[in-house]
């Protein structure tokens, strides 16, 4: 198999953009018509509160139409989806998107050429992030034999090169003892093809970003064998706006981070119905949705530019720069919460100090419009055994850094009268290494265990 350089891919993709479209700003119009180019990528569910929720909804364009009535300006949304970040950076560079979403490692990407390309760009907001990194997550097949990242070794490995799934399996193997230019045979795929490699079998493990590690152990296609919060370092997502177009527009920049306000307070306040809506604009089951959106789910939702997060924005260049995407970035100039401090006013300073909300155990049953809690992941599996046909879906929090995970995906261990889940077998088997006396269950066991 080839592997593809990095370096060469995102700069063929750059370039191939700039040539196909160069032209006007995507912003351009005559003094009273006015189009704003936002790109975003709809599958990607973790800047739903800047693009598929967001769209969804229609604040932007009900925001938009209240400032065009001001200033005598008729707005237009134009919506572009991409499955990654390094499409929406081409297309800003060339003048052809204003506002994107997308992680943090192509982010700093999206620093780094809009910088050398002469076409600066800012990072304004927040859309969800988790601080322990749980929102990548490495896969295998349900079958395979592969119990720990060490098994990895001269395996071949799919991921999308810069994106932050890339940078977690970067150091994850590095953690193990292993070199992730030498010890596997890393290709660099579109996560919807490195998908299917996965299930042909070409590829033995796939290191992704939301929602495709959550989508394919919920389609019984893959099982996860390292989960990213075992990093413990902050992952996160952002909007990114054009400096030149902020600097004609700032008014429309302000109307969109108070759409995007709007939206995470939807998020926020009717987890279960922003689930259904993302569901339904994407095609992804609302059950994958709601895994990572949902209440206390993998993802927490808030436009502030929090100081943990841009710290850890600062400990992904050096990653960035080694697999030389990037030369050295300044992440102080890049990052510019100015806008969304000025849209909050007030409210700020409370939205940085804001924790995640932990998560815990619930049920979705068939039917009904909200989840139900339980004090216990064993409480949640005594309802579930004794209403089978009437449960949705039932999430479980890992007993160690409190994951997310399907009650049925997760690896059990019996630990006396208690029943404790795991997202993997290698966390699970940690645990009962250090608890004598615990030992590993099926699901069905510990069903029957909790009735």
């Amino acid at each position: 198999m080839k592997r593809t350089t990095p370096a060469a891919l995102l700069a063929a993709t750059l370039i191939g953009t700039l040539v196909t479209g160069c032209g006007g700003d995507a912003s351009a119009g005559d003094a009273t018509h006015v189009t704003v180019t936002v790109g975003y990528q709809s599958k990607t569910i973790n800047t739903v509160t800047a693009g598929t929720l967001l769209r969804s909804l229609g604040y932007f364009e009900r925001e938009l139409a209240a400032q065009g009535k001001r200033d005598g300006i008729s707005y237009k949304v134009e919506w572009q989806d991409y499955a990654t970040g390094a499409p929406i950076t081409a297309q800003m560079t060339a003048g052809k998107i204003d506002i994107g979403s997308m992680g943090d490692f192509p982010l700093l990407i999206n620093a780094a050429r809009g910088k050398q390309l002469n076409r600066p760009t800012r990072l304004v907001s927040v859309t969800g992030y988790n601080l322990r990194g749980a929102l990548n997550t490495v896969v295998t097949a349900p079958q395979s034999k592969l119990g720990s990242l060490k098994d990895l070794k001269g395996k071949n490995v799919s991921t999308s090169v810069g994106s932050a799934a890339d940078g977690t399996l970067v150091r994850a193997l590095q953690r193990a003892g292993l070199d992730p230019e030498k010890d596997i045979r890393k290709l660099n795929q579109q996560p919807a093809v490195g998908a299917s490699a996965l299930q042909a079998g070409s590829v033995d493990a796939l290191s992704q970003f939301v929602a495709w590690p959550g989508l394919l152990a919920f389609q019984g296609k893959a099982k996860a064998l390292y989960d990213g919060a075992e990093l413990n370092l902050p992952t996160f997502h952002g909007v990114t706006v054009r400096e030149d177009f902020a600097k004609q527009r700032p008014k429309v920049l302000d109307a969109f981070l108070a759409a995007q306000i709007e939206a995470t307070r939807y998020l926020n306040e009717h987890p279960v119905q922003a689930a259904q809506k993302v569901g339904e604009a994407t095609g992804l089951p609302p059950e994958v949705v709601y895994l990572y959106n949902g209440s206390g789910g993998i993802a927490t939702f808030d436009p502030a530019v929090k100081p943990q997060l841009v710290a850890a924005l600062k400990k992904d260049v050096p990653v960035l720069r080694s697999a030389k995407l990037v030369g050295d970035v300044d992440v102080d100039s890049f990052v510019d919460d100015g806008p969304i401090k000025r849209v909050y006013g007030k409210e700020y300073a409370q939205r940085l100090a804001a924790a995640p909300e932990p998560s815990r155990s619930e049920v979705w049953v068939k039917g009904e419009e909200s989840t139900r809690p339980f004090g216990s992941p064993t409480a949640l599996l005594k309802f579930v055994a004794g209403h089978k046909d009437e449960v949705r879906a039932a999430y479980v929090p890992d007993a160690t850094n409190g994951t997310r995970w399907y009650a049925d995906r997760a690896v059990w261990v019996q630990d006396g009268k208690e029943l404790r889940p795991f997202v993997t077998a290698s966390a699970a088997r940690a645990y009962t290494q250090a608890h004598p006396g615990t030992r590993a269950v099926s699901y069905t066991t510990a069903l029957e265990q909790a009735s």
